[in-house]
């Protein structure tokens, strides 16, 4: 899919047109082979540019092919995975030339659309440096508004742990800590990126975008800093709670077992004086069953006492 914008100073909007223009934004969401060739036609980006952000497993980086500058960054998604909220990142690339702005990514955007709908304000699509710059700030937010639900949903599902102790509440955490690991991941790999960026000639034409590639490394240190003390946080919590399971389980165990212990005396009280054979105890008397009965209740509540008292009850 293919969406043409471009600002308008007076009023500032952000108006969607038909045709290309200079100081417009494409925006490109898992685009076909036939959008890519028609796009690399018409703004003379190579194709390789356009596609090197469709591979899901592509790093952030920098590339540059003449007067085209390719910025890859991994940006935050949300997913409804098992009825569960799931949180993954995914390349999105955005590619500056002459008189463009391109972005491309495999999925729709919130970042992007928040560009769309008005949300970001003091944008303008022929500003190119500075839009870039923008939308890495967005990023960088995003990524600290995910790890602040990720670090919200990871105390309900604690407190839920408390009460249930199922592996369910586990499973759970444990895609809550590959989500960090991903953010980690990514979060670093665009540390780098936004580092090599302070170095282009590009930004130090606008000393006022210097600052705010500034602020966006600061936020995505940040980032960083948050998505440690949450996976350090999660990985302490599951492996305690994975302690607190393997235990509970080994006391249901050693309860069954001496119920099962105290159970066996009647049997083999009962299967004895059950034998059909002379010489039997209380065989003639009117009263050997109660007889029988008493002493077997007798030694199983001592056999319980002192399991009791040995703390296997």
């Amino acid at each position: 899919m293919i969406s043409i914008y471009k600002s308008l100073e007076t009023p500032q909007m952000l108006q969607a047109i038909d045709s290309i223009q200079p100081g417009c934004w494409i925006n490109m969401v898992a685009p076909s082979d036939q959008d890519i060739l028609l796009i690399s036609k018409k703004t003379n980006v190579p194709a390789e540019l356009l596609r090197a952000a469709l591979d899901d497993e592509e790093t952030s980086h920098i590339d540059t092919d003449g007067e085209n500058m390719l910025v890859i960054v991994d940006v935050p998604f949300t997913e409804m995975e098992a009825n569960s909220l799931t949180y993954d990142t995914f390349p999105l690339g955005i590619i500056h030339t002459e008189s463009y702005i391109i972005t491309v990514c495999l999925k729709n955007s919130r970042i992007l659309t928040d560009f769309i709908d008005g949300k970001i304000k003091s944008f303008y699509t022929f500003k190119r440096s500075r839009f870039i710059l923008q939308i890495l700030y967005r990023i960088a937010s995003y990524y600290l508004i995910y790890l602040r639900q990720i670090d919200k949903k990871s105390v309900m599902i604690e407190k839920r742990l408390h009460r249930s102790l199922r592996n369910k509440e586990l499973i759970q955490l444990l895609s809550l800590e590959k989500s960090l690991v991903y953010f980690n991941t990514s979060l670093k790999a665009n540390e780098a990126t936004f580092e090599k960026m302070l170095k282009l000639d590009l930004l130090k034409k606008y000393p006022e975008d210097k600052d705010v590639l500034e602020e966006v490394i600061i936020e995505n240190t940040q980032a960083i800093e948050m998505a440690n003390i949450y996976s350090n946080i999660l990985t302490g919590t599951m492996d305690a709670f994975a302690s607190v399971i393997s235990n509970n389980l080994n006391i249901v165990m050693k309860l069954l077992a001496s119920v099962t212990i105290v159970m066996s005396i009647p049997n083999m009280i009962f299967g004895s004086f059950g034998m059909n054979v002379a010489g039997i105890p209380f065989a003639q008397n009117p009263f050997g069953f109660w007889y029988v009965y008493l002493i077997t209740i007798f030694i199983c509540v001592i056999s319980f006492l002192i399991l009791r008292k040995k703390d296997l009850i």
